[in-house]
C-alpha cells in the first residue's frame, strides 16, 4: 500500500504532495525534507530503494524531478517503479512534457490512479478521460 506520493525538483522543493495515511503537518514537512535530502544526496549508480523508518521509499529521477514514493515494507519495489514511469507517461501525455503549471489537474489524475494508497488504475486513456471530458469546451 502507498504510504505518499512528493514530485520534488532539483533543489528539494515539494512540488505535489499527497499522502494515503494521516499525518501531522510538522512530521509530514520534517520528513519530506529528510527524504528529499537522502534521494537528492545518492547518485545515479545506487539503487532507487532505501529503507525509512517503518516503509520503503522508491524514487526516480526524470528531468528536473525526482518521483518519489513511500509503501509498505512488503510492497514490491519494481512494481512501483513501473507505476512512477506509468505515472511519468501519463502526466507527459496530458501536459506534453513533465512540467506542469496545474497541480489540481496532477492531483486528479493521481485520484484516477490511486485510490485509498492502493493503485486502481494504470491505463493512460482512461486515467485520462474524465479530465479530458473536463476541458472539452461547449459548442454553443
Amino acid at each position: 500500500m502507498l504510504k505518499f506520493l512528493l514530485l520534488v525538483n532539483k533543489q528539494g522543493h515539494t512540488r505535489v504532495s499527497q499522502y494515503y495515511e494521516h499525518m501531522e503537518l510538522e512530521e509530514r514537512t520534517n520528513m519530506e525534507a529528510e527524504i528529499t535530502r537522502k534521494c537528492l544526496a545518492r547518485s545515479d549508480d545506487q539503487c532507487p530503494f532505501m529503507e525509512f523508518k517503518n516503509f520503503k521509499v522508491i524514487y526516480r529521477r526524470y528531468a528536473s524531478l525526482l518521483f518519489i514514493v513511500g509503501v509498505d515494507s512488503d510492497e514490491n519495489e519494481l512494481s512501483i517503479l513501473e507505476f512512477i514511469h506509468n505515472l511519468v507517461e501519463t502526466l507527459d501525455r496530458y501536459f506534453s512534457s513533465v512540467i506542469m503549471f496545474n497541480l489540481d489537474k496532477v492531483h486528479m489524475i493521481l485520484d484516477e490512479m490511486i485510490m485509498n494508497g492502493q493503485i486502481v488504475e494504470t491505463n493512460k486513456n482512461r486515467i485520462l478521460a474524465p479530465i479530458s471530458v473536463l476541458d472539452e469546451k461547449p459548442t454553443s
